[in-house]
């Protein structure tokens, strides 16, 4: 698996609600690069967890949609004359 990267924008505005949450729920001040890094620490060690986890909702989802796909397809099949 590829590492997992974000984009300029998106760690940007990660950053913001990092510096947020830090103020109002822990009433303390942190950087922007030290968010940096806290984000990019969570990024590396959390973040292949909760990717993972999507595949296999994603899989999950498929497979459902797979078996009700074959449902329908067996109503589409004609009675065969005996």
């Amino acid at each position: 698996m590829d590492e997992l990267t974000l984009s300029k924008d998106a760690q940007e505005a990660l950053v913001e609600k990092l510096k947020a949450y830090f103020s109002e729920e822990l009433d303390q001040t942190i950087g922007a690069f030290d968010a940096v890094f806290l984000i990019e620490f969570l990024s590396a060690e959390l973040g292949p967890h909760f990717y993972n986890q999507g595949l296999q909702d994603a899989h999950v989802l498929f497979a459902e949609r797979a078996e009700e796909l074959g449902y329908l397809i067996q109503d589409l099949e004609k009675p065969e004359k005996k």
